[in-house]
């Protein structure tokens, strides 16, 4: 497959829930909720669906249990975060309220230029990044390549954004914490672990259409629609040459690529179709079942795409 861009995908192309599969059906249901102020809006005995609240309008993390699963492979492809986008520096700020709150560790924390972001993990290892936009009238180009960095983030001024917080954390002070999200909250980015980063090029941008956006990271490529920074993070960092998963395993099970209408899909769809790649549809493979109207293909790391239009 070569990475030859004919069509681009659409504009207004946005990212879906993220399905993990995980050990501890009511250890990670608590994570997400009391850590992370997602709100469950499904709930039955092997799984939890969580969206923001108050009302939870659109789905943003699945969790299906099996106690059987073999644990995470960090070094098999798969997830490497998925990115909880908030709408404002203040509610990134809530957040961090919310993880010092609950004695959660972060793993890090950076400017990126176009967005400020924190990284931790659930309790079965997956990586989740919360995150804000800058402005779009913020970013930087240089000759027309979008401008992204690592920089240390001042977490202090963070928590000054928000409203009734001191400008730093040990000052004494008892900002009010908001216990969700807002509603605003979306599925901003999926970062993703690849065996290689030529194959995943070909279909991330020649079979799906996404843009190649920032090529500066060693080991690393980032993909978009409509020049957003990223809606795709790919990397070989652990991964390189690794065989997926095993099937079931603790994990990425799927994450979905929204469409903005059916004409916008069936284009996508005709250049799966081209490419000679599978298309799962219905009831699917053990592993999944896909929405109503979705459509299922795996990266050439074994990565599932669920595609459906909004």
């Amino acid at each position: 497959m070569e990475a030859t861009l004919t069509h681009s995908i659409a504009a207004a192309t946005t990212l879906g829930p993220v399905r993990l599969t995980v050990a501890d059906l009511a250890r990670s249901h608590s994570f997400y909720e009391e850590v992370l102020g997602l709100h469950a809006t499904e709930l039955d005995r092997d799984a939890v669906t969580l969206g923001s609240a108050p009302n939870g309008s659109s789905p943003l993390v699945e969790l299906r249990a099996d106690a059987s699963a073999s644990p995470l492979d960090r070094r098999a492809p798969g997830l490497y975060h998925l990115a909880i986008r908030v709408p404002s520096r203040a509610d990134l700020g809530q957040a961090l309220l919310r993880l010092a709150r609950s004695r959660w560790p972060l793993d890090g924390a950076s400017d990126h230029l176009v967005s400020e972001a924190l990284y931790l993990s659930d309790p079965d290892g997956n990586g989740i990044e919360i995150y804000r936009d800058r402005p779009r009238e913020q970013w930087r180009y240089d000759n027309g390549a979008l401008q992204m960095s690592t920089l240390p983030l001042d977490l202090h001024a963070i928590v000054a954004e928000t409203a009734g917080a001191g400008p730093a954390l040990d000052l004494g002070t008892e900002p009010q914490i908001e216990d969700t999200v807002p509603a605003a909250t979306t599925i901003g980015h999926v970062h993703l672990q690849v065996a290689d980063l030529r194959e995943s090029e070909a279909f991330y941008a020649g079979v799906l259409g996404f843009d190649v956006v920032v090529r500066g990271y060693p080991g690393a490529l980032f993909v978009s629609a409509g020049g957003y920074h990223h809606h795709l993070g790919l990397n070989t960092w652990h991964s390189a040459g690794a065989e997926p998963a095993a099937l079931g395993a603790v994990g990425l099970r799927s994450y979905d690529v929204i469409l903005p209408g059916q004409s916008e899909l069936d284009q996508v769809l005709e250049r799966v179709g081209a490419a000679g790649l599978p298309l799962i549809h219905g009831p699917g493979e053990p592993a999944c079942v896909l929405p109503e109207a979705a459509f299922g293909v795996r990266d050439p790391s074994g990565n599932l795409v669920v595609l459906r239009c909004s």
